[in-house]
């Protein structure tokens, strides 16, 4: 779980100075129709957050909850694409240095509790899993190299 941590940590400090050179401009268009925009997808990643945070606390107290999200939904409730860009990254940057809080607390014992997300997985599986969905899609919002996330 630590390198987890230190791993979230790093992907923080490393991609914060990348994604505040993000403008209206270049975050707002969409490639198709039908496709999220990059604000859009920032937007994403900050609902992963958000519910990643219920998971991981609601884990150290329930057996076995079960916690997903319609992910289309959130994107189009919460209205991304007329979201300040700016305001969208420092919302992703403070939950992500909340998330970092969050797990830097949970009890070594409790790596192991599981949450159902769609499969069963164990708190420590989920963190390292949320940090491989983040680089996919912080590489796809800033044009870089892309990472495979399965």
């Amino acid at each position: 779980m630590n390198s987890s941590i230190q791993q979230l940590e790093n992907i923080i400090s490393t991609y914060i100075s990348l994604l505040e050179k993000l403008t209206e401009e270049n975050a707002s268009p969409k490639p198709l129709p039908d496709k999220w925009s990059r604000k859009e997808l920032v937007g994403h990643m900050v609902d992963s957050a958000q519910n990643n945070i219920r998971r991981f606390i609601v884990a150290q107290y329930e057996t076995n909850p079960a916690i997903s999200y319609a992910q289309d939904h959130w994107v189009a409730a919460a209205d991304y694409q007329h979201y300040p860009i700016q305001d969208l990254i420092q919302l992703w940057i403070l939950l992500n240095r909340h998330l970092v809080r969050v797990l830097k607390n949970i009890p070594v014992d409790m790596y192991s509790n599981e949450v159902l997300t769609g499969s069963r997985h164990s708190i420590e599986w989920l963190a390292a899993d949320y940090n491989k969905h983040l680089l996919h899609h912080l590489h796809q919002v800033l044009n870089l190299k892309e990472v495979a996330y399965p």
